[in-house]
């Protein structure tokens, strides 16, 4: 028996599954790309601190490099306390390293 303008009932099962497959595709190619692009905003970032950093390592050690040098023994009526309080000051600064505070510091004590 033919009806005439609908389908029976394994045309609609087989309609709701090529409907339902095609969904599903699309919506996974949808949620693929969206990753993709989050994947490639994270790498651009990273991309972004690396070389941030890299600029800050390059003008901290510029600066290092332009620093005085650490001062000479001090005379007679020069203040320690002062002396120690500018080391000080240079090595938060980033101006002198932790070794060279120390050899400017026991050159002032000594």
């Amino acid at each position: 028996m033919l009806r005439n303008g609908r389908p029976g009932l394994i045309g609609l099962a087989a309609r709701t599954a090529v409907v339902t497959g095609t969904a599903n595709a699309m919506g996974n190619r949808a949620a693929n790309r969206r990753a993709q692009q989050a994947q490639e905003q994270q790498q651009q970032q990273y991309l972004q601190q690396q070389a941030w950093q890299a600029e800050q390592a390059q003008q901290a050690q510029q600066m290092q490099q332009a620093a005085p040098a650490p001062a000479a023994a001090p005379t007679g009526g020069v203040d320690l306390t002062a002396e120690l309080m500018k080391l000080a000051d240079l090595r938060t600064q980033g101006l002198l390293t932790d070794d060279e505070f120390a050899a400017a510091k026991a050159k002032l004590l000594s």
